[in-house]
C-alpha cells in the first residue's frame, strides 16, 4: 500500500512539474523584453514610396533611447554577413518589394528560426520580394491590395490579454492604405479592421488582421499592416504597438 501511494505522490509531483513548466513557458513568451544592450540590425531599402530611410531613421532614434546597440543597413547583402546574423538579437526590417538573393533568403530565414525576432510594419514586411514564398510563410502573411488608396479607418484592438495591446484602446488611423492581405490561419491576431463597401462592393464586412505575432521555429514574428508613410506613427496608438512588438520578438 505504502508502495502505491508513495507512486501516486510521485506521479501528481511530476505532472505538477509539467503544469507548471508550461506555465512558466508561456509567461516567459508574453514577456516584453529590455532592448537595453541589446543587438539589433535595422535594414531599409526598396520602394522609395514607403521613405525607408525616414522609417528608419525614426527608429534607430527611439531604438538608441531604449539603449539598443544598433546596425543600420540599406543592402540586404548584410544578411550573408555571418558574424552579424549570429549575434543579432533582433531585425527590424523595411523593405518594400524587390528581390532577394537565395543566399540573402537563407540566411534570413536560417536566422530566426535558430531564434533571432524579426518585426516591421505595412509593405515594409508584408509586401517585400514578392516573389519568394519561404520569406512569406515566415511572415504570416502578403500584402494583396489596399482598396480606395489613402483613406481613413478604425483599428479594433483584440481583448486578449498581450502585453503588446494591453491598456490600448480602439483607435482610427487616417490618410493612409488599408491593406488588404492574405493571412496564415495559424497568427496570433491582436488587432483588426473591418472594410466597407465604399471602394469594393464585395468586400464589405470583411474582418482583416492589422497586428499579429507567429513563431518560426525558435524565432518570433511580430508585424502590423499601419505605416504607409512615417507620420503614420505621429498617432501614439500605433507608434506604441509597433514599439512593443519589437520589444516582444527581441530574443
Amino acid at each position: 500500500m505504502k508502495l502505491k501511494t508513495s507512486r501516486f505522490f510521485s506521479s501528481l509531483l511530476c505532472l505538477f512539474m509539467v503544469i507548471s513548466a508550461a506555465s512558466q513557458e508561456t509567461n516567459d513568451s508574453n514577456k516584453l523584453t529590455s532592448l537595453q544592450d541589446k543587438k539589433v540590425l535595422l535594414v531599409y531599402g526598396g520602394w522609395e514610396g514607403h521613405q525607408p530611410k525616414v522609417f528608419a531613421e525614426r527608429v534607430n532614434k527611439w531604438l538608441e533611447k531604449e539603449g539598443a546597440k544598433v546596425t543600420m543597413s540599406d543592402s540586404l547583402g548584410v544578411y550573408t554577413q555571418k558574424e552579424i546574423m549570429d549575434n543579432t538579437d533582433l531585425v527590424i526590417q523595411y523593405w518594400t518589394m524587390g528581390q532577394i538573393s537565395k543566399e540573402q533568403s537563407k540566411a534570413l530565414l536560417d536566422a530566426v528560426k535558430n531564434g533571432t525576432g524579426i518585426a516591421g510594419c505595412h509593405g515594409g514586411l508584408g509586401d517585400s520580394f514578392r516573389n519568394n514564398t519561404d520569406y512569406q510563410y515566415m511572415i504570416g502573411g502578403q500584402f494583396v491590395t489596399h482598396p480606395g488608396g489613402l483613406i481613413d479607418y478604425d483599428i479594433t484592438i483584440s481583448k486578449d490579454n498581450n502585453p503588446i495591446t494591453k491598456g490600448i484602446k480602439n483607435f482610427s488611423v487616417k490618410n493612409t492604405e488599408q491593406y488588404y492581405m492574405h493571412i496564415d490561419p495559424k497568427v496570433k491576431i491582436l488587432a483588426t479592421t473591418t472594410f466597407s463597401d465604399t471602394h469594393n462592393y464585395w468586400i464589405k464586412g470583411t474582418v482583416m488582421p492589422v497586428c499579429w505575432t507567429t513563431q518560426y521555429a525558435k524565432g518570433k514574428v511580430f508585424y502590423l499592416s499601419i505605416g504607409h508613410d512615417p507620420k503614420d506613427f505621429d498617432n501614439p496608438a500605433a507608434w506604441q504597438l509597433l514599439t512593443r512588438g519589437f520589444k516582444w520578438v527581441c530574443k
